[in-house]
């Protein structure tokens, strides 16, 4: 017998994205194309495969292992030779079983598959306009779950028993709903229910959907349940409408993102590159920041079947972008195609507060915001928000970690041997775990600024840690002792049950850039640029505009923006025009300030004036060295904004300023009404409206930036052309401040000081660009282009949001590489 025909059996184990999505019956198919024997389970692990047959066909199952369905992810592959069974003469799935570790990676919810999408529009179809359909290459997961491993009794459809029919597509290996486990049909799955704010069921089922059109094409606003929460929902045309939403809500500028019912109705409202409409159209389905189009002309389709007009200016005001998404559900899709026009659809919260996820809440928190409410009766079990991302330099950045992407899980080739904890940040807050080899990411929670937020926390904490059987040891935190996360990790180490956790702080900004090494499985040194809004730095002031070097075990501070007083604290922060203040009280005198007659002084209260001045002359209010901050400074100079209504939104509209000059062909802007001769001649060259930073004792100074742009200011009327030069200067003065510092500063050899031949061979450390600050479009790519352009390797932050959703993460990559005992590695 040759070794080729000798009979083996090999035990296969398999973790990563492997329950859920189909992973089994592709498992069965392979070894019955293979003619192989043996047999395949889930467990809390994830898949274990026991096959046997000839060397030749099992090499080449599991050659072909690798070719796996869509929504699956291998991590990690252990193959062992174990003893062949002499009876072995069939392959099966065989039931799950739990054992006590979980190692398998969580699969998030996933929108709609095609051939789902034909079944509801099929008359013939028994799935025909029903709202729940799904495979096992689509639907709902995360949300439903409520322990592994991933099987039906544990989510929310144990309480469906499934109908004849679905019961045998489910235990069929060959049909693609085989063990999908939300499987249901209009038989015996969930039903759709129309009620009012009270609660009172209207109509119910088919007629539920039909109600609810109506009433959305009579201009009323509605809660809809989707897959991790409520959405509230109105026509995205009506004007009147929005108003009364934005009136109702209290949101009065942030923007709203807007449903269509397909790609070719998207490009009607929005233009984009390849990158950007193959997001839109991808499994996650997230909301996508792309490029207004015109809204003078009215929306047309040939599939359409009534007249609708243009979209609101109130759904997303005075800014270029628009967010925009693709029905993710079958009751989405049945929705826009029955309307025939695109739907705005916000989540469903008070502000500061999560995603509402029963009717109940909605009843008692919204029921003065809506008319009506579409609901059904499978329960949310894990709330999960809309995923919000924008493509820059044809990468996808995501901004807000959620439906379609998380749990993130990233894979680590080491084994973490102390169970790690990562709570993040006050703002944008995610949670991340370290179990075994793998790091998971939660979703999108918020800002901790509430009760019911700090409700959510615990929530998604509960969740994570049943999944996982997760037992803390090592909580890592920001240094921050305020946060409301701090305080809690404090309180679990003081606890009388949890005496043997150990606490570690990570610096805000240090984390933000060990999040993006950790999305790059980076260790060694990299040179980063951590620009954001606020973050409790070493010496107590809030940084914010920092270049630090640093590795997974420390950080030197290199440069940063020179300290300015946030007049009257966290009111700075809603009242930007505190903070030019205190920039223009760093290079003019009162008198002086008097005789500039700048817009945003002359607009306050002398009286008030005069109190802040007084406030900062006493050098008493907290100081801070963020370029957040400074956007928001630049914004109130150059007339764009007074108060903010929603954060980011100062950065916006400098971004939507900056762009309008961008193209230099843009004519019909140069001759626009607003444009003088002057202004157009100005404008012909674009580079000569530069600013300088002025650098010393490594120290950027934002006053005398300031200085430069008063000095335009008050050259000439701020014309709208004038308005967006000066915004283009301000984010290419930063870009081109990142760039110099860069030239300046690497490569360093650090922490000690490099040998002659060490000096020879070194090259540049990769460059890290994190913080809220670099979601900034025209900022981002600048930046990128020109470091590239020098020769620097600029790292990608890949599915891990810049902004403080990704702060777990980088706590976490700090603490697994700092385990809190030194005798005890925290690798094995």
């Amino acid at each position: 017998m040759t070794l080729n025909n000798l009979v083996m059996r090999q035990r296969i184990k398999i973790t990563g994205i492997v329950q859920g999505v189909g992973f089994r019956p592709f498992v069965y198919r392979l070894a019955t194309e293979h003619q192989l024997y043996g047999n395949v389970l889930n467990n809390s692990e994830g898949v274990t495969i026991e096959v046997q047959g000839n060397q030749a066909s099992l090499n080449a199952f599991i050659n072909n292992l690798e070719h796996t369905p869509p929504l699956a992810r291998i991590d990690n592959l252990h193959i062992q030779t174990i003893e062949t069974e002499h009876n072995c003469h069939q392959f099966n799935i065989i039931h799950s079983e739990t054992n006590a570790k979980a190692h398998v990676a969580v699969s998030s919810d996933k929108s709609t598959c095609e051939d789902c999408f034909k079944e509801i529009n099929d008359p013939h179809n028994r799935h025909y306009r029903y709202p729940f359909t799904n495979c096992t290459n689509c639907g709902p997961r995360y949300t439903l779950i409520n322990a592994l491993p991933y099987d039906r009794k544990n989510t929310t459809m144990a309480s469906f028993t499934m109908c004849d029919d679905c019961s045998a597509a489910y235990s069929d290996p060959t049909d693609r709903r085989y063990h999908a486990q939300p499987v249901s049909c209009p038989n015996c799955g969930p039903q759709l229910s129309f009620k009012t704010p009270t609660l009172a069921v209207i109509k119910n089922n088919n007629d539920a959907l039909t109600q609810a059109v109506k009433q959305l094409k009579a201009g009323k606003i509605l809660a809809i349940k989707g897959l991790g929460g409520y959405h509230l929902v109105c026509d995205a045309t009506n004007t009147d409408t929005i108003a009364i939403l934005r009136q109702r809500k209290a949101r009065p500028a942030k923007p709203f993102a807007v449903m269509v019912a397909t790609s070719d109705i998207a490009a009607e409202l929005v233009s984009g590159n390849k990158t950007e409409w193959q997001t839109l159209a991808s499994a996650e389905r997230p909301i996508v920041l792309m490029q207004k189009l015109s809204a003078s002309q009215p929306l047309s389709n040939a599939s359409q079947t009534c007249s609708i007009g243009s979209l609101s200016p109130l759904v997303a005001p005075d800014i270029d972008r628009l967010g925009v998404f693709l029905p993710y559900t079958p009751l989405h899709q049945l929705l826009l195609d029955a309307l025939a026009r695109p739907l705005v659809m916000t989540s469903a919260n008070l502000s500061g507060e999560p995603i509402i996820i029963n009717s109940e809440e909605i009843s008692s928190k919204l029921g003065h915001v809506v008319d009506y409410i579409l609901d059904h009766d499978r329960i949310i079990l894990n709330s999960c928000d809309d995923s919000v991302v924008q493509v820059i330099n044809d990468k996808v950045q995501v901004l807000r970690l959620a439906r379609g992407y998380a749990p993130l899980s990233i894979h680590t080739p080491n084994p973490i041997k102390q169970q790690t904890l990562a709570i993040g940040a006050q703002q944008k807050n995610s949670l991340c775990f370290g179990v075994e080899n793998n790091l998971f990411l939660s979703p999108y929670i918020g800002d901790i600024v509430s009760v019911e937020a700090e409700d959510y926390f615990h929530k998604t904490l509960a969740t994570f840690t049943r999944l996982y059987r997760f037992s803390s040891q090592h909580i890592v935190h920001d240094l921050h002792p305020d946060y409301i996360t701090s305080q809690w990790a404090a309180e679990q180490a003081e606890s009388q049950t949890a005496r043997t956790i150990r606490l570690t702080s990570v610096q805000h900004h240090y984390a933000h850039i060990l999040s993006v090494m950790a999305a790059n499985q980076m260790t060694t040194p990299v040179l980063g640029f951590s620009f954001d809004g606020t973050g409790l730095g070493d010496d107590n002031t809030l940084w914010g505009g920092e270049v630090i070097l640093c590795d997974v075990h420390d950080y030197q501070r290199l440069v940063h923006i020179k300290p300015f007083q946030l007049i009257g604290g966290e009111q700075a922060i809603k009242q930007p025009y505190r903070v030019l203040l205190s920039l223009l009280l760093e290079k003019y005198s009162k008198q002086e300030l008097s005789r500039l007659q700048l817009t945003p002084l002359t607009n306050i209260n002398p009286n008030v004036l005069n109190n802040l001045t007084a406030i900062w002359s006493k050098n008493s209010s907290i100081k801070c060295s963020s370029v957040g901050r400074l956007f928001d400074a630049v914004a109130v100079l150059l007339g764009l904004v007074t108060d903010l209504q929603y954060e980011g939104q100062a950065g916006i509209l400098i971004e939507t300023a900056a762009n309008r000059v961008v193209d230099k062909n843009d004519i019909n802007f140069y001759h626009s009404k607003n444009s003088t001769a002057n202004d157009i001649n100005y404008a012909g060259d674009k580079l000569s409206m530069t600013l300088h930073w002025q650098q010393k004792d490594s120290v950027w100074d934002a006053s005398d930036l300031i200085a430069q742009l008063v000095d335009h200011v008050v050259a000439e009327p701020l014309t709208e052309i004038r308005i967006a030069l000066l915004a283009k200067a301000f984010m290419d003065a930063i870009a081109n401040m990142v760039c110099d510092c860069a030239r300046q500063l690497n490569p360093l050899h650090w922490p000690q000081p490099p040998t002659e031949q060490e000096l020879q061979n070194q090259t540049p450390y990769p460059i890290v660009l994190s913080g809220g600050v670099f979601q900034n479009r025209y900022l981002l790519s600048l930046c990128e282009n020109k470091l590239k352009q020098l020769g620097y390797e600029v790292l990608n932050s890949h599915n891990v949001p810049i902004n403080d959703g990704g702060i777990a993460l980088g706590q976490l990559w700090f603490g697994i590489h700092n385990p809190p005992t030194p005798t005890q590695s925290a690798f094995t």
